[in-house]
This record gives C-alpha cells, structure tokens and sequence, in this order.
C-alpha cells in the first residue's frame, strides 16, 4: 500500500513540477490523506486540503487523480471504508464534471460502485443526487 502511494505522489509532483509548480512539500502534505481517509477524519481532511491549496493553489480535482490508495481514488477508499463524512465531502468538493470522468482502471465512479454492489452507501447516495 505504501509503496503504491509512495508512487502516485512522486507521480503528481513530477507532474507538477514540469508544470512549473514550485511543489517541493506537495508530497509531504498529502502523504498521509490514505489514511486520513480511511479513518474518516473530516477535521484533518479539511485542514489538509486548506494547507495545500493555500501553499501550492492546487484544488482537489488538481491532485485527486493523481492519488492512489491500495489502488483505489480517494473517494473509492472512503467507500470500501465506510468512511461517510470524508465521502461525503470529497464528492462535494470535485466538480460534478470530474466525478463523471474514468478514473485509472477506466470505469466511472458509478460504474464502480454498481459492479461492487454499494449502490446503498451513503457516499454512494451522494455521488448519485450529484451527477
């Protein structure tokens, strides 16, 4: 797990330094969100997302592809973890558009949560009233 999240990150800030983003702390402030997410700790998310976007002015849709947990995106963790409230507020904060795009294993959000059957999750609930 770690090393796939290792990777992800050293992929989004080489990304983002060729873009000319001066993002030398980029990883380390989004190093532990695997587990901010699984723990459901909306507090710590919130600030965290505040911290990078105030430092780096990077917006969730910015960063979130480029984040992988066991494999998962961020708000596929927050489902298999029951994690409601940093569900909840991932899929509040991405735009409706991104939510709609594939994601790396080339299914939609949906698509996913149909073929794993959580279509009565909450953040499941959520992403659907959203789209």
């Amino acid at each position: 797990m770690l090393k796939v999240v290792k990777l992800s990150l050293v992929t989004s800030a080489m990304t983002l330094m060729s873009a000319g983003f001066a993002n030398a702390g980029v990883e380390d402030d989004l190093a532990n969100i695997c587990t901010i997410v699984q723990a459901d700790d909306k507090g710590e998310l919130r600030k965290k997302m505040r911290r990078v976007e105030s430092d780096y002015s990077l917006k969730l849709h910015d960063y979130y592809s480029g984040i992988s947990c066991n494999g998962n995106s961020l708000i596929r963790t927050a489902i298999e973890s029951n994690s409601v409230e940093v569900g909840t507020l991932l899929v509040k904060k991405m735009p409706s558009s991104k939510l709609q795009d594939p994601e790396a294993d080339g299914k939609t959000l949906q698509a996913w949560i149909d073929e794993k059957g959580y279509q009565d999750n909450a953040i499941a609930i959520e992403l659907k009233d959203r789209i």
